[in-house]
This record gives structure tokens, sequence and C-alpha cells, in this order.
């Protein structure tokens, strides 16, 4: 790892902080790491859709609203990178390793609760929430043995969070490429009945996922426990500490809460597509995993510009922290502009990765010329959300996203997809709208310089 930005003087005729080699060296593990995260989801998606349209839905369907319930918990703990990296940057190592410890403490057995809960209540709600019945049915057989994975994933957060926030990008990455390849072994044996394992069909991907999230959390702690981190940030147990506890989350509940109210409205956009057919469904769920290959590449970077900007935070520099988000978004933007010459040019070619129905791959044609660009903006939000989140600047976005989710997204969706007729794709431009507006006012924030006078 690099030292910490101001605790040593800069060589002569190095590049200034925040430049664009220094986000690439750090931002390049963590979108390979999300990338992994995402081949998750995709594998899941693909294998699944072999079994037909409502499977595929189903996946979809499922993922959106268990990570609607729990994603306030990985959001949270998130909080970790920025006390984390601003700790590093003012050259105070060795507070570093009891963030995560106080994170965990904190949403690790909530999570858990929570998994319970939705253990119980998942089949009436999705009775209430009105899908095909096939569908309800086929969602819950993918939960029920998708939910262990989720405390994992908890835990998991906690921990990346602090790898990152110390610059150590790599560690995540290596413990996501070791789940991404338990996963994709589990869903072949599980699904079809290879390999001498029962044949599950989808829940076994919901069994393959939650494998592999626990062998990530169980590597990351190893990592975590290891010598050399140990001595420097001092990673050992230590007790629960009320009010580091309560400080923790008045950064990282913003974060979860964000999080949150952001995957409920997209969980009812989501019914939404689900009552408009099975078919309508398992083409949003293609969609969104092809959206996600530039969505997953923009955390990576958001990560490393969230990581940048709470270090030169830290150590007073905050000019440099802007150049790290200056340098974050070029690197972005080249990025979505591939995916979205990607989207252009051969849309059939992947949708068919995931289904040969034709009337699948026909409503999925249009989203995809949508989606070109929407991923730009989208990569434009996320990374400058990363740059807010990294000087402690977690509120206010909470409140944007609150207000362009359920005062935009939603009522435009409605409106666009039903009222208007525009079905599938009447829904999506809404989303669209959302998140160029989002774009439009998080860069806004960012250049107000709002987030120089915030004090974690």
């Amino acid at each position: 790892m690099t030292p910490p930005p101001g605790t040593t003087a800069a060589p002569r005729g190095s590049p200034p902080g925040g430049s664009l080699r220094e986000v690439v060296q750090l931002a390049y593990p963590v979108v390979l790491a999300q990338m992994s995260m995402t081949a998750m989801g995709v594998v899941d998606s693909a294998m699944v859709g072999r079994l037909g349209a409502t499977p595929l839905a189903a996946v979809g369907f499922g993922s959106v609203w268990l990570w609607t319930f729990l994603t306030i918990f990985y959001g949270t703990a998130s909080g970790v990178q920025t006390f984390v990296s601003q700790a590093d940057g003012a050259g105070t190592p060795q507070r570093c390793g009891a963030w995560a410890w106080q994170a965990g403490y904190a949403v690790v057995p909530a999570a858990a609760v929570a998994m319970l809960v939705i253990a119980f209540g998942m089949e009436p709600l999705l009775a209430w929430l009105g899908p095909s019945a096939e569908l309800q049915s086929t969602t819950v057989a993918y939960i029920l043995p998708r939910l262990p994975g989720e405390v994992a994933m908890a835990a998991g957060m906690a921990l990346s969070s602090f790898f990152r926030g110390i610059g150590d990008t790599r560690t995540p990455l290596y413990t996501t490429l070791a789940a991404n390849v338990v996963n994709a072994v589990l869903d072949y044996g599980l699904i079809f009945g290879r390999l001498g394992l029962p044949e599950w069909g989808v829940a076994g991907a919901g069994a393959a996922t939650s494998a592999g999230s626990w062998l990530a959390a169980v590597l990351l702690f190893v990592a975590f426990q290891r010598g050399r981190v140990r001595r420097r940030y001092e990673t050992r147990p230590v007790r629960s500490d009320g009010a580091a506890i309560r400080r923790f989350l008045r950064v990282g509940a913003p974060i979860g809460g964000q999080w949150c109210i952001e995957m409920s409205a997209f969980a009812l956009f989501t019914t939404l597509v689900a009552r408009m057919g099975d078919d309508s469904m398992a083409a949003s769920q293609a969609f969104v995993m092809l959206l996600s290959l530039s969505f997953m590449q923009a955390h990576g970077i958001e990560i490393a510009a969230s990581t940048l900007v709470g270090r030169y935070v830290g150590s007073g520099e905050p000019d440099s922290a802007v150049r790290s988000l200056r340098s974050a978004l070029q690197i972005g933007a080249i990025l979505a502009g591939a995916i979205a010459l990607a989207f252009l040019a051969i849309p059939e070619l992947l949708l068919r990765i995931f289904t040969d129905d034709p009337a699948i791959v026909a409503l999925g044609k249009p989203l995809l010329a949508l989606g070109a660009l929407f991923q730009l903006f989208d990569a434009g939000a996320i990374i400058t959300q990363g740059a807010l989140r990294g000087a402690g600047d977690t509120r206010w976005p909470f409140v944007v996203h609150v207000l362009l989710g359920w005062g935009l997204l939603l009522p435009a969706a409605w409106a666009f997809g039903v009222l208007l007729e525009g079905g599938l794709t009447g829904a999506w431009l809404a989303g669209l709208l959302q998140v160029a507006a989002l774009a439009a006012i998080l860069g806004w924030r960012f250049r107000s310089g709002a987030w120089r006078h915030i004090r974690i």
C-alpha cells in the first residue's frame, strides 16, 4: 500500500495528488472486483434463463426486493471506508481497525434479525405486490436458500470497506474472485443437477450465491487478522463502544438510508414492470444485468474516488481531493462510453446471453438503446456520490435520493409506462430522466464546496 498523502514529501516531478495515474492504480482492482460481483449475478441469470422466462424473472424480482430490505445494512457498513481513509490520511493508522469492529457490532446482528423477518414475511409480501402466481412461488424458491448469505454480505461489506479505506483494493478483489468461482461451479451443479449435486433449479442459484458470500466473508476476515495488517492497523478484537458506534452511524446510516430509499423506489419500479407480464420482467432483468457491466465499473471507480477524497481531506489537501474526482470522472466516461457503443452495436447478441426467446429479445432491444445514454449519466452520479461520501457529506445526498426516487422516478414511470401506454420502454425512460437529474444535482453539490467544511 502506498503511504497516505501528506505523510511524506512527494518526489520531485511526481504527478500531483488526484492524478489519473493515482486513480487508475487504486481503481482497477476495485473495478475488477465489482465486475466479478456482477459476473455472479450474470452467471445466475444466464444459467437460470435456460429454465424459462419465469425463473429468469424470479431471479431479478427476488434479487431487487432482497437487496431493498437489506441494503440499509450494506450501505451503513460501507461508511467504514470514510473513517478509515481519513484516519489513514491523517497519519493515525492504528485507529483504523476499530472502525471495522464497531461497524460489525452495529450492522451484522441487525442484518441477522432482518433475515429472519424476511424469511417469514416474503410470501405475504409477494402476494400483496401482485405479480403472477407462478412468479411469486418461483421467487420464494430462489430467495429462501439465498437468505443466509446476506448476513455474510453485511460483514463482508464492513471488511471490504476497511481494506479499501487503507488503499488495499487487491484483497477484496481476490476474495470476490474466489467467491465467484464457487458460485459458478455450484450454479452449474445445483441448477441442473450436475457434478453429483441435486437438481434444485432456481433454488440452486440462491444456494450458490449464499455459499459464495460466506466464502468471501471468511477470507476477508482471515486477511483482516493477518500479521502485518494486525500490527499496523490494530485489527485485534475490541469491545463495542457506544460512543464510537453512534459516531459511525451519524455518517454510515445516511449512506444505508440512501441505498435503501434508492432501492425501494427501484423495487416498486420493478414491481410495476412485473405487472406488465413475465416476459417484460425477464427482458428488464436481462437489461439490468447488462447495465450492471457499466454500473459496477462505476462503483469501482466510486470506491477509489471515495478513498482518495477521504485521504486528502484527512491530510488537509482539498485541491487534491478535487483532482481525484475529476480524474475519476474521466475514467468513468471512457469506460461508460465503451459500454454504450456495445449496447448500440450488438444489442441482440448481448440479450441472447440470457435468453433465446424472441419475444424477450424484442422487448429488450429498445432498452439497450436507452441504456447507452442511461449508463453515462449513471456513472457520473455514482462517482460523484463516492467523492462526497469520502468527504463525509452523506446526509445531503440521502435527501436528494429520496426526492428523486419517490418524487420523479415512480410517478414518471407510471405516467410513461401505464398512462401513456409506453410499456417497458416508457417506464425505463423515466429512469433515464431520474438518473440525469441525479448526476446534475450531485455534480453541483460537489462544486459548491460544502464538503470542505464537514467534520466527522
